[in-house]
């Protein structure tokens, strides 16, 4: 296959959902760790198409939505300052914190602004030298590598008003988290395909090993699940538990090893909280000592701020794969788009705006599936 066309082709799509069918002994429970995974596994209804065969179980995969709450909430102690410019990626404007989000902050005066790099907002910092520069490092492996480029071009140039609000997860310490609690169902994984990008596939392989789980480097096309699904459905009906690339048109073993090196040099391996799934050790990253002068927590003196989770939002069950959107209480009546109890229902990766978008707003015994 050559062509994006060919990976949303029907009839291929069609002739693998069968294949799996025909390979499924018993119905086995896989879950996609990547949001947008989510999406298209929503959208293109694979999950109900295979429903039968295999259960899709929603994963932590989309990190807007696994920022905690106490981390939004300095976001916006920083953003209304009258001597910052806050910048961030477009999804975190809409994610709520405890009494509004970074909208909310720019209605009232606040200097909020959507950049599409952090190299953008280093420039903003570059020619507004009387200004402080916040960039909201929100984001799993695959952002690292430019959050990592833009500290280091700051310290490279001397740029002293720029600074970064780190809240950078790994996934792998995610999955042993989800593998290790006691309410776990997930029998394999389908791996995101853009960390995989980056860091290859070598840290899956331990922990496909110790837990007895295959896990499938995916892509994020309906060709790619269904052939991702299919992969680990195979590897489990065979008891095998092994680490497998569909994803191969973009994911090397090995990964981006100078995309590796770059985030090396800037950032180290720290504990990190998650919404839904609490502290997780050694699961985040966090600035080097040498960059700690580009680290907005400690400069905008926000590190002691801490928030509780809403009760009425059931994001973390959601996050964790015990629930399903459509069976939180508060799904399409209290928490909608417009009016959001947690990041899920905003963010473009979030399973819950998934399933609000696609009109998923019951549940399989509802719908009579």
């Amino acid at each position: 296959m050559k062509y994006l066309s060919e990976y949303r082709d029907g009839k291929i799509a069609r002739g693998l959902a069968d294949s799996v069918k025909r390979a499924a002994t018993q119905r086995w429970v896989l879950m996609e760790v990547c949001g947008g995974q989510t999406h298209t596994i929503v959208k293109q209804g694979i999950d109900e198409l295979l429903a039968g065969a295999v259960e899709m179980i929603h994963g932590p995969g989309c990190p807007v939505c696994v920022t905690p709450l106490e981390q939004i909430d300095r976001a916006l102690a920083i953003a209304s300052r009258p001597e910052v410019i806050f910048t961030s990626f477009g999804d975190m404007l809409r994610v709520p914190g405890s009494e509004m989000d970074l909208f909310q902050v720019r209605s009232r005066g606040g200097d909020v602004r959507v950049v599409y790099s952090p190299l953008d907002a280093l420039e903003l910092a570059r020619r507004n030298p009387d200004k402080e520069i916040v960039f909201f490092a929100v984001g799993f492996e695959t952002t690292a590598p430019a959050n990592a480029m833009a500290v280091w071009r700051a310290r490279e140039l001397g740029i002293e008003n720029f600074s970064v609000l780190v809240s950078h997860v790994t996934v792998p310490p995610a999955m042993v988290a989800l593998l290790e609690s006691p309410d776990n169902r997930v029998q394999g994984f389908l791996a995101a395909g853009h960390v995989c990008t980056v860091m290859g596939w070598t840290e899956y392989e331990p922990l496909a090993r110790k837990y007895e789980v295959p896990i499938v480097v995916t892509g994020f096309e309906p060709v790619d699940i269904l052939e991702g699904i299919l992969m680990a459905v195979k590897q489990l009906e065979e008891g095998r538990h092994e680490v497998e690339n569909q994803y191969v048109r973009s994911v090397k073993r090995d990964g981006n090893r100078p995309a590796q090196e770059v985030v090396s040099k800037v950032f180290e391996v720290v504990d990190r909280q998650w919404r839904g799934l609490g502290n997780i050790p050694s699961s985040g990253l966090g600035l080097r000592e040498e960059f700690a002068a580009y680290d907005a927590e400690p400069k905008f003196g926000v590190h002691t701020i801490t928030a509780e989770e809403s009760e009425e939002c059931h994001a973390g069950e959601v996050l964790r794969g015990i629930l399903k959107p459509n069976q939180c209480p508060a799904f399409g009546t209290k928490c909608i788009p417009e009016n959001p109890l947690g990041a899920p229902m905003v963010s473009s990766e979030g399973a819950c705006a998934a399933y609000y978008n696609y009109g998923r707003f019951r549940t399989p015994s509802e719908s009579g599936a």
